[in-house]
């Protein structure tokens, strides 16, 4: 047998451990160089505030740090990021120039003791950012331009859920009382086709044009939506007003979350058109009457061939205040799989869709 191995080559190994660095170390080293260029981490040091007992000689710099890098590495868990941190701790930390690395238990205190005040100050901090660098030097935000050669600025404000399993507690006399750690973040809501028994939200809103993000919220369950569509109107409203845009021309973008007459007054004064939810306006007479009528148009997308039919229906009323709103009806006979929107009835599925133009553009709905 003759052996390939080369005589010059020399392997030695040694007992001692040499863990090698992360893969994401130099993503947070970017980062953080380009957020210390802007100032941004001096910022967030001396306007974000949250004081409370036993943060020792901790900041709130030194939390957020942990969360940087979670949110940069891809790790499933926070323990994960501190097993791969442990031997790095100093170099991670002097990119943010401080000198130890929160412990574990410190971070989960400061979490678990966290108010609203403190988020909301960060979210403020991060928006005025975004807003005082534009992404280009002529201060160019995208736009969209319909048949009537009118302009217009697209904004999404999207809710999206996580569901959490969660395993059967043992009750005996032995054990302490049970209690989960998800109570304080998931609660029972609409888990959809997604598995689990408890549910989070994130509610999103952002420019779609340049995929710019103004702010995110979270809330346990199905969230407390009213509330963060208010806040992400708050921040497309800074948006319109830093680049001297007029509200008129803002086209919100809302999915099923917001389909009812509830929302109608928080979005007044913005163009919207939200996927409605209330089925039952489909037994309207307004709506049946004009069912049996022709369509306005027919739409069929390049990507597909399902072809859809359009039924304008304006001065509807919607909600409990029965406001008189224009309401669009999208129809398409079913296919072999289930549609995830809409109602099927008698072989046709049904989508609403409700909006306070005077004269909607059908086309692209």
């Amino acid at each position: 047998m003759t052996s390939i191995a080369d005589s010059s080559v020399k392997i030695q190994t040694t007992s001692e451990p040499n863990p090698s660095t992360p893969g994401w170390f130099g993503e947070v080293v970017l980062l953080i160089r380009y957020l210390r260029t802007h100032d941004v981490l001096t910022k967030i040091s001396e306007g974000v505030r949250f004081a409370r007992r036993r943060m020792g000689h901790y900041e709130v710099i030194d939390f957020l740090a942990v969360l940087f890098g979670y949110a940069i590495s891809g790790e499933r868990t926070l323990e994960e990021v501190y097993q791969r941190l442990q031997p790095f701790a100093v170099p991670f930390m002097a990119l943010f120039e401080r000198d130890q690395l929160p412990s574990r238990s410190a971070l989960s205190r400061f979490l678990a003791a966290l108010t609203e005040a403190p988020v909301e100050a960060l979210h403020t901090l991060f928006l005025d950012d975004l807003l005082a660098r534009p992404l280009t030097p002529d201060k160019q935000t995208g736009g969209l331009v319909d048949r009537a050669g009118n302009t217009w600025i697209v904004f999404d404000i999207d809710g999206t859920r996580e569901a959490a399993r969660q395993r059967a507690l043992p009750l005996t006399d032995e054990l302490p009382p049970p209690f989960r750690r998800l109570d304080d973040v998931c609660a029972p809501g609409y888990r959809g086709r997604k598995r689990g028994e408890v549910v989070r939200t994130r509610t999103t809103a952002s420019q779609a044009h340049s995929y710019q993000w103004l702010g995110s919220f979270g809330n346990r369950g199905k969230g407390r939506y009213r509330e963060e569509l208010r806040k992400g109107l708050s921040a497309i409203g800074r948006y319109l007003t830093t680049h001297h845009l007029p509200q008129e021309r803002a086209r919100l973008g809302l999915d099923g979350q917001y389909g009812n007459g509830a929302v109608l007054s928080d979005v007044a004064g913005f163009a919207d058109v939200p996927r409605g939810k209330d089925y039952d306006l489909l037994n309207h007479p307004q709506i049946q009457a004009r069912l049996h009528l022709p369509p306005d148009q027919s739409q069929q997308r390049p990507e597909s061939q399902m072809e859809r039919s359009l039924y304008d229906c304006p001065d509807v009323p919607v909600g409990p205040d029965d406001v008189p709103c224009r309401v669009v009806v999208a129809t398409h006979p079913t296919g072999k799989k289930k549609s995830p929107v809409g109602v099927t009835r008698a072989g046709i599925v049904y989508e609403l869709f409700f909006t306070n133009l005077r004269e909607p553009r059908l086309h692209g709905l």
